[in-house]
């Protein structure tokens, strides 16, 4: 299901979207956070991005896990094999900051836009919400250029 796209590897094609989504979904989740002004304009790019970020992360993943079986069948091994798995291995950690970036930014959503109205929550339950999605964020730009980086030096050192 995650091998191939129209007879191409889907995990070529899946990370062009991740390596657009993840920025996107860390840049607006902070912005949300940091300028509640800009919360009204932001709330519904906030709540789509964090749904379809996670989902995109999963396919590349999997897409990936597909693509390394496909080079272990076809015999390839050693330094490039080492390589793909350290690909993996950043690409799996991307995959968790993704997922909790995802589900901060939908707490501060509800709990910002008041959406959830729920008694007795502490004021400063949403700047230190804000300031969790800060943290997640910065850990996913960093885990999606690790990732994209990685990925990319096995592809343009001629390895594929």
């Amino acid at each position: 299901m995650f091998r191939e796209f129209n007879g191409l590897p889907l995990h070529v094609l899946v990370v062009h979207v991740v390596v657009v989504l993840v920025p996107l979904l860390a840049l607006i989740s902070v912005a949300y956070g940091l300028v509640p002004r800009w919360r009204s304009r932001l709330d519904w790019a906030v709540a789509g991005l964090a749904v379809v970020t996670p989902i995109a992360a999963y396919v590349a993943t999997e897409s990936g896990e597909a693509f390394e079986e496909a080079q272990r069948e076809r015999g390839i091994g050693g330094e490039f094999l080492r390589k793909i798995e350290e690909h993996s291995e950043y690409g799996d950690t991307l995959l968790w900051y993704t997922i909790g970036l995802a589900v901060a930014a939908l707490l501060l959503l509800l709990l910002a836009s008041g959406l959830a109205r729920v008694r007795g929550l502490p004021r400063w339950l949403v700047p230190v919400l804000a300031g969790v999605v800060v943290v997640l964020a910065v850990f996913a730009l960093v885990y999606v250029y690790l990732t994209g980086d990685s990925g990319a030096q096995v592809v343009w050192e001629g390895t594929i």
